[in-house]
Order: structure tokens, then C-alpha cells, then sequence
């Protein structure tokens, strides 16, 4: 009688410590839910800011897919460190060139970018070891120089000129590099021009240098493969292989050529498109073969054919990386698009985009609409908005512009 009473004691005992079990683990997932950083991809955690770099979510943007039919999702790349999708191309770009030996520890990685570039590699750098010195158009959003500033790079701001001119930013960058690797050793380089570095600002500076590299994000093929090896394959399998059509505009050209690309290996049905901001060319190339109509082709263009409130988007020129693209089509927006989608975005959705996330959801309904109810359409949401308070979402700036917004829904999409 012992023996059993004891057995079920015993018994007793088992199931309420399985129960204890249960409710722990039930707690635990709960929990979890509530704090995705403690869940990494594999379930691990990620070490150090490189790996916490991808693996971005895909977000179905409600407001545009109730309003086509479509499933119109946005992959949120302002969520990665660095706040943007060119955190990919900042560590590809890097990578690549310590494997190659273009590049050590102590060196200086070089560019000339009007912002997202700039950032995510001076972000991205001093996990490498590395310091970064950007040349950037003084006409950019002056709160992008202040973020460069902050972490720690060499920022070197000069007037807007033609790609063709040597005191074109990019140019300069690429000149910086050359400089740094003939001070090699740790000898200084003196930078002339107006230079802010740690907060201080002057007509000058003179940093350490171990060799230069110049990232060339718009002809080195590693902003490319960034996107090839890595945004394709998450989008891929995000959309688990249920996708009809991806979108985006271009400034390199990587992130349409390295997605577009994999995207059509994996199944040649999908559809990929380019939205072209105002001033760019490559709607041209990519509908007609040449980068100019035949107006301007006679010299009738602007003077200034980037006058366009976007920002990283919109070119004259067919990149090395653009050249990689596989594309099907090609759609124009315009600066009051842009406008519009961000503030309808912020209205129905409460995204905060920037300008080229902006314009890539205009190409997003475009494409939504042509395409017709039922299938699913991908695009980038490159960064947010906190990088265009100066322009983009400055009101008396926009009114100067003849570009105040006021439309209501979608109404200003023709």
C-alpha cells in the first residue's frame, strides 16, 4: 500500500514538474517574440556589427497592396547598422580588397559619395581596422556630413562638376587613394580643401596613413556581387521562390544588377524593372539603347541634368555594375511622386523613407498596375528618412521647389 501511495506521489511529482517544464518553455517563446535581438538567423547571435549587416526583413507595404491587388513588399535595408543598403557594399568592397592584399590594417578606404556609400563604409571600416576619408558634392543634405563627422571620418566637401572634370568628387577620392599609397608606412597625407575631421572643421588636414584603397562603388564589380551573393538569395528565399517582379531605381547600378541577375537564374518568368528619377538617363538606355534622346543629344540638355530632390539615384552613364543588370523594362517617376508616395507611405503606413525608397515604391505601383491584381512585386526601401530632413521633408524647401504635397491617396500617380 506504501509502495503505491509512493508511486503515485512519484508520478504526481513527474507530471507537475512536466508541467513547470511546459510553462517555462511556453513563457520563454513568448518572450522571445518580444525580443527579436536575442534571435538571430541559424538561432544565433550575431558577432559584432559586420554580422548583424543583411538578413533584412520584407515588409508588405498594406496601403500599396490593397490598392493594386498585388502583394507589394518592401525589403527594409534602413534597418541594417549603418541605416541603408549600401552596408552590403561597404563590407563586400572591403572584404574583397583585404583578400586581394589592395588593402591592410591601419589604411585608408577612400570614396567619393553623395551619402549612403559614405556612410555605411565609414561605419563599416573601423571593424576592419581601417579609417575612411570621404569626398562628398557640397550640395548634399548637410546632415549626412554631420553623421560622416561623427563617426570619425574624414569628411571633404567640394563643389558639384561633371564626372569628366578631375575635381569631380569622385575623381578627388580616386586621387586620395594614390596619395595615401604613396604615404604608405604611416606617414602623413596633407588634405587641402574644406576638410572636417573629429568635429573640427578647416581648409585642411593631415592623417596617418598604412596605403589607401579606393572603393569605386560604381565600377568595382564587388558592389555587384554584394547583391548577387546576398540581397537575390534573401529576397529568393524570403518570398520562398513566390515572386513575379522586382523594382528599383539606380545610382551604381549594383543592387538592380546583382538581384535582377540572381533572380532570373532562379526562374527567367520573373520580371525585373528600372524607375529613373528626372535628369538620369538610363530610362533611355534601357527603353531605346542610347543614354539621350535625340533633342539632347544635339546639346539641348540641361545644364545641370541632376536638378532632382532624389538623392543616390539617376545617372548619365552606364556603369560596370549597371551593365550586369537584366532587365525587362524600365518606368520614369518624378520629384513630385516621390514627394507624394513618402508622405502617403508616412500617412497609411508609418514608414519613414528616403527619397529613392520613395521613388522605388512609385516604380513598385507601376509595375503593380501593369502587371494587374495577384502576383507579387519586390522592391528596396534603401533608407529612411532621417538622412533628408534638410530637403526631402523640409517643407519651406519643397514650396521654393513647386513641390508641396497635397494629395490625399494615390491620386498623383497618372
Amino acid at each position: 500500500m506504501a509502495a503505491v501511495s509512493l508511486g503515485r506521489a512519484v508520478g504526481a511529482a513527474t507530471a507537475a514538474l512536466s508541467i513547470s517544464l511546459i510553462f517555462c518553455f511556453l513563457l520563454y517563446c513568448a518572450r522571445s517574440k518580444f525580443h527579436p535581438w536575442k534571435k538571430t538567423r541559424g538561432g544565433k547571435r550575431r558577432r559584432g556589427l559586420v554580422e548583424a549587416i543583411g538578413n533584412t526583413p520584407l515588409i508588405r507595404i498594406n496601403s500599396l497592396s490593397d490598392a493594386t491587388g498585388c502583394e507589394i513588399l518592401g525589403k527594409a535595408e534602413f534597418l541594417n547598422p549603418g541605416g541603408s543598403v549600401k552596408d552590403r557594399v561597404a563590407v563586400k568592397i572591403i572584404e574583397e580588397a583585404i583578400e586581394n592584399g589592395e588593402l591592410v590594417e591601419g589604411g585608408i578606404v577612400t570614396e567619393g559619395s553623395a551619402g549612403s556609400t559614405a556612410i555605411s563604409l565609414a561605419t563599416v571600416a573601423p571593424a576592419f581596422g581601417c579609417t575612411c576619408h570621404v569626398v562628398i558634392p557640397d550640395d548634399a543634405a548637410i546632415e549626412k556630413s554631420q553623421i560622416l563627422e561623427a563617426l570619425g571620418a574624414v569628411v571633404e566637401r567640394v563643389r558639384p562638376v561633371s564626372i569628366t572634370h578631375k575635381d569631380h568628387f569622385v575623381n578627388i577620392a580616386k586621387r586620395r587613394a594614390i596619395e595615401a599609397n604613396k604615404a604608405k608606412n604611416d606617414a602623413t597625407v596633407e588634405v587641402t580643401g574644406h576638410v572636417s575631421h573629429n568635429g573640427q572643421s578647416d581648409e585642411g588636414s593631415r592623417i596617418k596613413s598604412r596605403g589607401g584603397y579606393f572603393a569605386a562603388q560604381f565600377e568595382n564589380l564587388a558592389n555587384y556581387r554584394a547583391h548577387y551573393e546576398w540581397t537575390g538569395p534573401e529576397i529568393w528565399n524570403q518570398t520562398k521562390g513566390s515572386i513575379h517582379a522586382f523594382v528599383a531605381a539606380a545610382g551604381t547600378g549594383g543592387t538592380i544588377a546583382g538581384v535582377s541577375r540572381f533572380l532570373k537564374e532562379k526562374n527567367k518568368c520573373i520580371k525585373c524593372f528600372l524607375i529613373d528619377p528626372p535628369g538620369s538617363g538610363l530610362f533611355n538606355k534601357v527603353t531605346r539603347g542610347v543614354m539621350y534622346t535625340k533633342e539632347e543629344a544635339e546639346g539641348k540638355r540641361l545644364k545641370n541634368p541632376f536638378d532632382t530632390i532624389t538623392e543616390g539615384i539617376g545617372i548619365n552613364r552606364v556603369t560596370k555594375n549597371f551593365m550586369m543588370a537584366e532587365l525587362d523594362g524600365a518606368y520614369r517617376g518624378t520629384d513630385q511622386e516621390a514627394v507624394e508616395m513618402s508622405r502617403f507611405l508616412l500617412r497609411n503606413d508609418d514608414l519613414f523613407i528616403g527619397s529613392s525608397s520613395a521613388m522605388n515604391c512609385v516604380g513598385a505601383v507601376r509595375v503593380a498596375r501593369a502587371l494587374g491584381p495577384g502576383h507579387t512585386i519586390v522592391t528596396i526601401l534603401c533608407d529612411s528618412g532621417m538622412r533628408h530632413l534638410s530637403k526631402f521633408f523640409n517643407n519651406q524647401y519643397l514650396a521654393e521647389h513647386g513641390l508641396t504635397p497635397t494629395a490625399t491617396g494615390l491620386e498623383f500617380l497618372s
